[in-house]
């Protein structure tokens, strides 16, 4: 098996007095996509942040490519780990080139300026992700989903190996969700780009992750494929709602159908 680039390793954490997050233990190896599920309030976002060094954890440790990340200065860490958030705001009128730009700042020299590889890379960034004709505009006069879009351009501008996103396709219509989803899988196996991602649709989990982290009140409830997570009876004791679990004929992956009202 691929060593992994990530590791969580009996984990807890969380704001103020409370553990949000309990003695949860993961890996990621080296260019896959783990997909992070479970009823909201779960702990997802907040394991996340304990996995990407936003927050400390008071148990447990976190190693990024084997050293603990608490031990990595934070510039350092970013030239390597991106990180996009699922509620974006943009309080300053920058345009979406000088956003995107700001992906670069990990890699800059101390008092330097963006160089023309630089900018290359931010239009790259742009170009994949569908919003290069967005380049111009001021970034406080998006749509959510074309400021959702570019954020991600933002985070894949600093080139990282391993990429969290926090609900990427939240704010997306169905034709970019797939737009966005394919283009990870994409970066995931051209450039091994390793990529941990919440994902509250549960069909586009199981179609995208390899492997699947269910999450239930903090704790990590089942890990593993998505025929081993997307079960009905794992569905069902989670987010207590019955549902009905079969095959997408296209993917061959788990597809779950709400059974509305309990019928059924």
């Amino acid at each position: 098996m691929t060593d992994p680039i990530l590791s969580i390793e009996n984990v807890s954490g969380g704001y103020g007095a409370a553990d949000v997050v309990r003695n949860v233990s993961l890996s990621v190896p080296e260019g896959s996509i783990l997909g992070l599920i479970g009823p909201n309030g779960s702990g997802k976002t907040t394991l996340l942040r304990l996995a990407g060094k936003a927050l400390k954890p008071r148990a447990g440790r976190v190693r990024f490519r084997g050293r603990d990340i608490s031990a990595v200065p934070l510039r350092e860490f970013c030239r390597e780990v991106a990180f996009v958030p699922q509620d974006i705001e943009v309080n300053f009128s920058f345009t979406v080139m000088e956003l995107v730009l700001m992906g670069r700042i990990p890699h800059l020299r101390r008092l330097r300026s963006e160089t023309a590889l630089d900018v290359r890379i931010a239009e790259e960034a742009l170009e994949e992700t569908d919003s290069i004709h967005l380049r111009e505009k001021m970034a406080d006069e998006l749509s959510a989903g074309e400021r959702q879009r570019v954020v991600i351009a933002r985070a894949l501008a600093q080139q990282p190996r391993l990429l969290f996103l926090d609900e990427p396709t939240a704010h997306l219509d169905i034709g970019h969700q797939v737009q966005a989803l394919d283009l990870l899988r994409r970066l995931n196996r051209e450039r091994g780009l390793a990529i941990v991602m919440i994902q509250h649709d549960l069909n586009l989990a199981g179609a995208y992750c390899g492997r699947i982290a269910l999450m239930n009140s903090g704790v990590l409830f089942k890990c593993g494929t998505p025929e081993e997570v997307l079960t009905k009876s794992n569905i069902e004791s989670v987010y207590g709602t019955p549902v009905l679990v079969g095959e997408n004929p296209s993917t061959k992956t788990p597809s779950v159908l709400l059974v509305p009202g309990g019928a059924g």
